[in-house]
């Protein structure tokens, strides 16, 4: 079988997968949705998309997923590059605390910054009671600001990892070259450097861009009833007004419009990747040698903390800190003395409810379904990232593979009650195999499906740019020295990507702990995940119930960034030197 021949087989599991686990949920829900009598419902298509409410959330949600991914970018990019060319002290400890944000369930979060900037937040009860303010100073919740700091919170790692991972492995003999030929730093940085991370800046603003175009509870929880993205307006549509066509179409423009996206970002990018001579991340990185570059490199390293470490510690310290009223009817505050008491009664079935599960029984089942994500995930991702690298004619799969980042986690899982309840019409021909489809909307093994569709586009994404930015003359190399694809790939590749696979296997890892969306609908009461142990907190009244939310939160981000540190730190062979 020729070149061509096996990696078109390459795309066949990952096509496979696709079309049976997103294609065919995806259909069922719209044809329920705009088909219910079996035909098409046009005019409720037409009358949603021609109210000006239908133009101002689309509006809104471009500006805001706009202005988001502006932020991260300028945040994001001298931090990556600070990480790439300098050998920080606590290095792997700064890049964990800022992937943890991005696991954390929405609903924490809000909790977290309202806890922090919120009314009777910390710094707002802290300037009150300093400057003798009857009113808070700083109006946080329920603005713009919140919606657009909660985003870059979320993806700041984004940036972080995929261009810190590209901008690491560049050759700095090429930097140093254009400034023996009179180039000064912001020319090197423009015509030299800018230029090559170029695919890589792509990839990391899609994937922003993607997720701020879809955001949900951010803007619903800390963004308030002035504003509403087309994620939040569906979700209004189809639970508040239960007008599912309306919902449908909405869906249906969301998806084109980042379909749309991701097929100008794989354009622009098969265009503009440039194979390069890699070099180990060893030999690119050098210590902080003069005041100025310790000094900027502290300021940087403060902000990374107050814009991501802040919010982590107050939502830590507030799973220790109980509240109190100061009389009856004021408002609740922080008392400021320390109490284990929200994590002992993690353990506690005080309600004798028959669904409650210890915590360590939710911690080990996230584990097992992140572990099974992850190596789902990989595979799954790695064939497609081999199959379309350098393949513009069949580029258009690459939007298509992506499709399942931008849809929503709670229709995913909705898709899998509707379709597999009713599994497609060739397929009744034969009982058993209705039989084992029907038994999968019940089984373990669909959390970890959901959890891979949301999972390995990360992957691709990640693998894709480092795979068509490596030389290849390399594996050509090998292959005349008569090494086999397969040795060509565990003895060159791997070592060379073993920095993307790492960073792919952390965000897989990563976004399997955090899903809550899909898992709430289709995993069983017995088998809850963390998230959803800290949904049924939130779920309920009451001081001891947020208590023990917050706790759980807090489990969550440790265990979270135990897991990357653990990822990055037990590096098989030297895998990640590069």
């Amino acid at each position: 079988m020729g070149k061509v021949g096996r990696r078109d087989l390459l795309l066949a599991l990952p096509l496979l997968f696709f079309s049976l686990f997103y294609a065919y949920p995806i259909i069922s829900i719209l044809r329920l949705s705009l088909m219910p009598a079996g035909v098409l419902e046009g005019e409720a298509i037409l009358r949603t998309l021609g109210s000006p409410s239908f133009r101002k959330v689309l509006g809104f949600t471009v500006g805001q997923a706009a202005l988001s991914t502006v932020v991260t970018l300028l945040l994001g990019l001298p931090l990556a590059g600070l990480f790439a060319r300098y050998q920080l002290p606590g290095r792997r400890l700064w890049q964990a605390m800022a992937t943890v944000p991005f696991v954390l369930p929405t609903v924490v979060v809000a909790a977290a910054f309202t806890a922090l900037l919120g009314p009777r937040g910390w710094v707002n009860q802290a300037l009150m009671a300093l400057f003798g303010l009857p009113e808070p100073p700083i109006p946080f919740v329920n603005t713009l600001t919140a919606i657009v700091v909660a985003h870059v919170f979320y993806n700041l790692t984004l940036v972080l990892r995929i261009v810190g991972n590209a901008w690491s492995h560049l050759d700095p003999t090429l930097e140093m070259a254009a400034q023996t030929l009179g180039a000064d730093r912001w020319r090197v940085l423009t015509r030299v450097t800018g230029p090559l991370l170029l695919p890589a800046i792509l990839a990391a603003a899609a994937l922003v861009f993607l997720f701020d175009f879809t955001s949900f509870g951010v803007v619903l929880l800390l963004g308030g009833p002035r504003y509403a993205t087309l994620e939040v307006e569906i979700y209004r549509q189809a639970v508040g007004l239960f007008n599912l066509p309306a919902a449908a179409t909405l869906s249906l423009v969301q998806l084109a419009f980042n379909f749309a996206l991701l097929y100008l970002y794989t354009r622009l990018q098969a265009r503009w990747v440039v194979p390069l001579e890699w070099r180990p991340e060893a030999s690119t990185a050098r210590p902080l040698r003069t005041w100025e570059e310790r000094l900027l490199a502290g300021l940087a390293l403060a902000i990374l903390f107050l814009w991501i470490g802040l919010p982590l510690l107050a939502l830590a310290l507030r799973s220790v800190t109980p509240m109190t009223l100061r009389k009856p009817g004021e408002p609740a505050y922080y008392t400021g003395w320390i109490t284990l008491g929200y994590y002992r009664e993690l353990w506690i079935n005080r309600r004798g409810a028959v669904t409650y599960v210890a915590p360590i029984e939710a911690v080990r089942n996230s584990l097992l379904f992140a572990a099974a994500t992850m190596g789902l995930s990989l595979f799954l991702g790695g064939l497609a990232a081999y199959g379309l690298a350098g393949r513009r004619r069949i580029r258009w799969l690459d939007p298509l593979l992506m499709l399942p980042l931008s849809t929503s986690a709670v229709t995913l899982g909705f898709g899998f009650l509707v379709g597999f309840s009713h599994p497609p019409e060739p397929l009744r021909a034969w009982p058993g195999l209705v039989a084992a489809v029907q038994a999968l909307r019940t089984s373990p093994l669909l959390v970890v499906i959901a959890h891979t569709l949301i999972a390995y586009p990360f992957v691709v994404r990640i693998l894709l740019p480092a795979l068509e930015g490596m030389n290849p003359r390399w594996r050509e190399a090998a292959m005349t020295l008569g090494a086999s694809p397969a040795q060509v790939w565990w003895r060159v590749e791997l070592p060379l990507l073993g920095r993307a696979w790492l960073a792919a296997a952390v965000f897989a890892f990563c976004v399997s702990l955090g899903e809550f969306g899909a898992t709430a609908l289709i995993a069983r009461p017995t088998m809850p995940t963390m998230p959803l142990a800290i949904a049924r907190f939130l779920s309920q009244p009451g001081e001891l119930n947020l208590g023990q939310a917050m706790a759980m939160s807090t489990l969550l981000l440790l265990l979270t960034f135990l897991g990357i540190l653990l990822i990055e730190r037990f590096r098989y062979r030297g895998i990640g030197t590069f």
